[in-house]
């Protein structure tokens, strides 16, 4: 077999209408680029003709779920699956031309990034989905700020190597160039056209808004602390302990000056809360710092070498 220079994914869940054209769409412009090329449909548990119109497509590799299991699992099935050396993702809805491919391509040879990431820059989506999606890019900006302006756009390119141990869960495909940014990865970003939904209706909901703000989250402790855990639960905790021992003092010296009276009043325990929560994160800090370096043990590191150079005096 021919090595496979191209590996286009796309997640399927009750896309009937769109799919037959998008495979269409995706063989006209990936014949026209030099290499060998796959597709890869990963059926997320459709319950229409999704299936049914999958198999009868040509060229085609089908990876079928069992049930329903969302959009980052399929990715992160049809990656894993994936032969070849650029990876290519796009949404099966249709919205995202294949025509634009080429252009993330060449971004990615020009500026050399190992990532590439579509800018939906004029979104024909409706305008509630816009405000969620605007309101959701704001806050990642201000907490793991990847570079991109619309990590959401499920259109990207991917140097293979950036998926080695890399397993995607919950709603983490939208910060797929964050995860990849902390281990050194470069991003660059390209607009894209995007076009309506024609058929089908959206995914996108209230549960997947709540499941993608958890996970930023995810990826901010990551980004910020997965190397040093006992930094962030140790700091608050020795602050907690400090605010609650100063509190103690102050009540105690009050006290004593006959300033206050500490009957029917709550401050005494709350400044005795204050200290046991702070031992409580203290601790927690230790144990997560123990798990971390536990976790590493077994060869792998905070760190990914990109290369490495030896220039010999022959």
């Amino acid at each position: 077999m021919n090595e496979i220079k191209y590996s286009v994914v796309v997640p399927v869940f009750n896309e009937e209408g769109a799919i037959t054209k998008l495979h269409t769409d995706i063989i006209d412009t990936m014949k026209n680029l030099e290499g060998n090329y796959e597709i890869i449909f990963v059926n997320d548990g459709s319950s229409d003709k999704t299936l049914e119109i999958c198999k009868a497509l040509k060229p085609l590799r089908i990876v079928n779920f069992r049930k329903n299991y969302g959009q980052t699992a399929a990715l992160d099935a049809g990656i894993k699956s994936a032969r070849g050396e650029l990876v290519i993702t796009m949404d099966g809805d249709g919205q995202n031309p294949p025509s634009e491919i080429p252009k993330l391509l060449t971004k990615m040879r020009e500026g050399n990034y190992d990532v590439v990431s579509g800018w939906r820059f004029e979104r024909k989506d409706t305008f509630i989905k816009k405000f969620t999606s605007r309101g959701a890019n704001y806050l990642r900006k201000l907490l793991i700020n990847d570079g991109i302006h619309d990590s959401g756009c499920s259109l990207k390119v991917y140097k293979r190597e950036c998926f080695e141990g890399v397993n995607l869960t919950g709603e983490m495909h939208r910060f797929i160039p964050a995860i990849l940014n902390l281990s050194g990865f470069t991003i660059g970003e390209e607009k894209v056209a995007h076009l309506p939904r024609t058929t089908g209706v959206t995914k996108y909901n209230f549960k997947r808004v709540l499941k993608g703000f958890v996970d930023m989250w995810s990826v901010w402790f990551w980004r910020k602390y997965a190397g040093r855990p006992l930094h962030l639960f140790g700091g608050l905790g020795v602050i907690m302990m400090l605010a609650g021992g100063v509190m103690g003092i102050a009540l105690i010296v009050l006290r004593i000056m006959h300033l206050i009276s500490l009957q029917r009043t709550i401050w005494p325990l709350f400044a005795v809360f204050l200290i046991l929560v702070g031992i409580q994160l203290f601790i927690s800090g230790i144990l997560a710092d123990i798990i971390i370096k536990n976790h590493y043990v077994d060869g792998k590191t905070v760190y990914n070498i990109k290369e490495t150079f030896e220039n010999r005096d022959d």
